[in-house]
């Protein structure tokens, strides 16, 4: 398409053009706020590039062509670059770390210009300090935030509001007053329900009460997101599991970071995969993500077996201090090492109280040969002395299986991680890599080292497909009228350098970040710009 087709169709670039009177003629200057020039420009929908023009007015991508002129307050050149819409995470803890890191920063470097919060079951809303999410995206909207956000809302906080922390099943009427909380969350624009099986209290519901919940999310065309129940020895059955409550509600399916995981189940992802393909045949609406790296993280908590995080913290605390529970919780613990693959395998993920500063970052075996402890009593001692919040790191997947998920057509890149900063009170902890470096290592890896996918695929599976899922309107795509959230990148740099020793550390290759229409990083440098929203549905 030439200059003079391109006004011919477009009405914005049409009505920029200003206009002739009968006295004469009216120029206007600057029809743009800025143009991004002489870029390869990937529209985000799988297709072929093409070299050219982006311009952008109020917020919006005003237009796409070949030599878009002068006309514009900012010209970037962006020769030779990858221009594309800005990454879309759908699976993330953000939540409300964004209040203590509103730029977004390990979010923003990476090129991440919109993601979904509110995962695993646990989002800020309903509760005692956010009852619901308009008072919690008021919060953020108050605050300023520099990435596009948006939630779901955690099946563990409905619960908990209403059957409390316990092991029970939910009453008729408690599953009505569940019913209702959440519709009342999806009515005031939260993106889905997420759940966490593997974590208290969510754990305690049975497919019932997932199919009923489901039911309310169908009616908002709303996700129905999941961390399975198992993701190991029962990974298949934890599918089953998921598919049948979208099966019986007609709810929209994300699984979350899929995987099999622990060597025993290394094997198992083609049954997996197998069980998601025919349900796509059968009709269901179902997709899955998943972060680039072998290691997941999750709390120590996940060595106490679920039965016996029931209740309060005070009630775990007490078990800990129990001899007989403590007997189940240490053979549970030494059997979850077994599978792992050792101690070795599982890295303290950063510690709150200073006098344990010198496990962090170092893996149990380390740990344990520090402080003369054995792997239990070193667990134990670290969950009383965190207070139950120190997390872990633990290489536990195959890569081999991760080539399989991403080339599969419904995997996409998500982080599971949350944005953090190296400055302030975020800096001193020591989150894993992803939450800095997903999506330059999915490009870095499965694009440009293992030729796994082309770059158009790749740059869908980060921007189109996952605002598919989510329900993001006029996001995802270069699309004339679509926000201009837009990140121009080195495909041949773009690479992770966070790592489990140094996470706070950005990458490289991102070079140029626009949301919503306003550069939030220029040449690798974040302006100080506040430009996103809170995305509702």
């Amino acid at each position: 398409m030439d200059r003079r087709d391109f006004l011919k169709t477009s009405a914005i670039g049409a009505a920029a053009l200003g206009f002739m009177g009968l006295g004469g003629s009216c120029r206007v200057h600057n029809r743009f706020d800025t143009i991004i020039r002489n870029g390869v420009i990937y529209a985000g929908d799988g297709g072929e590039p093409i070299t050219g023009d982006i311009a952008i007015r109020n917020g919006r991508i005003a237009a796409i062509g070949q030599d878009l002129g002068d006309s514009a307050k900012t010209i970037l050149d962006a020769k030779g670059m990858a221009v594309s819409p800005g990454f879309i995470d759908i699976h993330s803890h953000t939540d409300t770390n964004l209040l203590d890191a509103p730029k977004g920063d390990s979010r923003i470097f990476q090129g991440i210009t919109a993601e979904v919060g509110g995962n695993c079951g646990g989002s800020p809303f309903p509760g005692k300090t956010y009852p619901d999410a308009e008072a919690f995206y008021k919060r953020l909207s108050d605050n300023k935030i520099g990435i596009n956000y948006a939630s779901l809302v955690g099946h563990g906080d409905i619960r908990e509001a209403v059957v409390g922390p316990y092991n029970v099943k939910a009453t008729d009427l408690q599953l009505e007053q569940m019913c209702e909380l959440l519709d009342k969350q999806l009515s005031e624009g939260a993106t889905g329900l997420s759940y966490g099986l593997e974590y208290a209290p969510g754990c305690y519901c049975d497919t019932r009460e997932m199919v009923a919940l489901n039911k309310v999310v169908a009616k908002h065309d709303a996700l129905y997101a999941i961390h399975m129940r198992n993701e190991d020895d029962h990974v298949l059955e934890a599918i089953d599991e998921a598919i049948e409550a979208a099966r019986q509600s007609g709810a929209r399916l994300e699984i979350s970071h899929l995987k099999a995981q622990n060597p025993a189940n290394f094997d198992k992802i083609d049954r997996m995969l197998g069980k998601i393909d025919a349900a796509r045949a059968e009709g269901i609406d179902i997709a899955f993500d998943r972060y680039p790296y072998t290691a997941f993280s999750t709390g120590f908590t996940s060595f106490i077996p679920i039965e016996l995080r029931d209740g309060t913290d005070d009630d775990i605390y007490a078990r800990l201090n129990d001899p007989a529970a403590c007997e189940k919780i240490k053979r549970y613990v030494y059997g979850r090492l077994e599978r792992f693959g050792g101690p070795q395998q599982v890295v303290v993920a950063g510690c709150s109280d200073p006098a344990n500063a010198v496990y962090a970052g170092k893996n149990l075996a380390e740990c344990c040969r520090i402080s003369g402890m054995d792997e239990w009593e070193m667990i134990r001692y670290l969950l009383i002395s965190e207070k139950l919040e120190v997390n872990q790191a633990t290489f536990a997947m195959k890569e081999e299986n991760l080539l399989k998920i991403y080339a599969h057509s419904l995997g996409m890149p998500a982080s599971d991680g949350s944005v953090y900063s190296p400055e302030g009170v975020l800096g001193q902890t020591l989150p894993h890599p992803r939450s800095y470096g997903t999506f330059p290592r999915f490009l870095e890896q499965f694009v440009r080292e293992k030729k796994l996918l082309d770059l158009s695929t790749a740059i869908y599976k980060c921007t189109a497909l996952p605002a598919s899922r989510a329900g993001f309107k006029e996001r995802g795509l270069l699309k004339p009228g679509y926000w201009a959230d837009i990140v121009v990148f080195d495909p041949a740099t773009v690479a992770d350098k966070a790592t489990y020793a140094k996470p706070h550390t950005f990458p490289s290759g991102i070079l140029h970040v626009f949301v919503n229409g306003v550069a939030a990083i220029c040449n690798g440098t974040h302006t100080g710009a506040l430009a996103g929203s809170i995305l509702t549905r």
